[in-house]
């Protein structure tokens, strides 16, 4: 892979998975400073952390102007959407990440059904509403369980799976009547729901050329065993063995293979991640959404992952010239453990005072996601999904050994977390 002088490094972003990326930068030799704006409490104690609107192009070029940043890694899907990549290419500065036209795929879930129908991408089948009355007539009709999504952006939030009529309809009227998620609500799609396993696949994508990074799970529930509320994602674990060699087979030729092509034929430059999350179904994988960035908690297990410089290969798909036969993965397994806020996913404590451990056994690392820091120099919660402990391992047994010990060392009021991450996993392993 080709390399030029030193990166002075600009990431945008305040959750998790900007801290990993934080951490691929201070490990990498191609970096020699890096920034991040916003960040958050555990970054602050790593990296210069600046003020800026990221959903704001203009603010994020005059920032990076003003520090001499020359490479940008967007993190959210909220500044890519607002075309941040396309004003920092348009002023020379390469950055990581699709552009605005590429960003619709999460940013509209209308639009990335009507791609995935007329590229012949397997999906579920859905109808798109954009008033209340229609939408309601037409759920009255359907089977239940059936899915409920807000078209536009709403922080991972704006998915309902529906067990009853009646939960349909609330759902329709929360989004569309009472705007719960404000704009984002004004068009709805409606589709099936699809009986499987789910799992996420990041592609880091370079036009035609992509690297698959090893197919990792997230556990959307807040409790063990799958129960509860849906959260942004109390943990995660990669590899996972539910994408067999034949399940890989067909998403690479039935999924990856059509959108790429898909992309190049509506003319739309694609360079950055692309989020695939899936279904193993019965009769085979299907899409249950794309999206244009590292997942959130899927990023912090999928960097360690990389015996590869992540940076390279970030900046080498910014100018386009990505290989990735020249990738290598590092072995094992690696897990986060979510600890979460008191009250999350609803109404969550914030302000209390958070204890870490002194250090950190080897293999084992800690990110922060809802964290700030005091000028005092304490670190508090500020988010529902507070930090992450991190651990890799020759087996996901043992990286979850490692995490599981360091998890009752992180102390603060309301901690909770689940106990059974990756146990799907460790069940087909024969551990559980």
């Amino acid at each position: 892979m080709a390399t030029q002088g030193k990166l002075d490094v600009l990431i945008l972003g305040s959750g998790g998975r900007e801290h990993a990326l934080l951490k691929a930068c201070l490990r990498s030799p191609r970096v020699a400073k890096v920034r991040v704006a916003p960040g958050n409490g555990g970054m602050a104690l790593e990296a210069e952390c600046l003020d800026v609107d990221a959903a704001h192009p203009a603010a994020v070029l005059e920032l990076v102007r003003r520090t001499g940043s020359n490479f940008v890694i967007v993190g959210p899907e909220v500044p890519l959407a607002a075309g941040v990549v396309d004003v920092l290419e348009a002023a020379g500065i390469p950055a990581y990440g699709p552009l605005a036209a590429g960003a619709r795929l999460e940013a509209s879930k209308a639009f990335s059904k009507d791609f995935m129908v007329r590229h012949k991408v397997p999906t579920a089948a859905s109808e798109t509403f954009h008033s209340l009355a229609p939408a309601l007539e037409y759920v009255r009709k359907q089977p239940v369980p059936i899915v409920i999504k807000a078209s536009g952006l709403a922080a991972g939030k704006g998915v309902v799976i529906a067990t009853t009529q009646a939960e349909a309809e609330a759902a329709l009227r929360d989004m569309m009547e009472a705007k719960i998620f404000g704009s984002s609500g004004d068009e709805v799609v409606i589709e099936e729901f699809m009986q499987g396993e789910e799992a996420s696949i990041m592609l880091m994508v370079c036009r035609d050329e992509y690297l698959m990074l090893p197919p990792s799970q997230d556990h959307k529930r807040v409790g063990e065993g799958d129960t509860g509320l849906n959260t942004g994602g109390m943990g995660a674990y990669a590899p996972t063995t539910v994408v067999t060699a034949e399940v890989e087979r067909r998403l690479r030729e039935e999924i990856i293979a059509p959108t790429l092509r898909g992309l190049k034929a509506d003319g739309i430059d694609y360079r950055g991640t692309l989020y695939v999350g899936i279904m193993v179904t019965a009769t085979g994988p299907k899409v249950v959404e794309f999206n244009v960035r590292f997942g959130d908690p899927e990023c912090q297990v999928l960097m360690p992952s990389l015996e590869t410089d992540p940076v390279q290969i970030m900046e080498d798909i910014a100018h386009g010239r990505f290989r990735p036969a020249a990738v290598k993965l590092r072995p094992g397994a690696t897990i986060i453990i979510v600890l979460a806020a008191g009250g999350y996913p609803g109404e969550i404590r914030k302000g209390d005072p958070i204890t870490l451990p002194a250090s950190l056994p080897e293999g084992v690392d800690i990110v922060h996601g809802g964290t700030k820091r005091l000028p005092d120099g304490r670190v508090v919660t500020t988010g529902g999904r507070v930090l992450g402990v991190v651990a890799h391992g020759p087996t996901l047994q043992e990286a979850a050994r490692r995490a599981y010990a360091v998890v009752p060392q992180v102390k603060f009021e309301g901690c909770h977390y689940r106990r059974d991450i990756g146990y799907r996993q460790l069940r087909r392993d024969g551990v559980l």
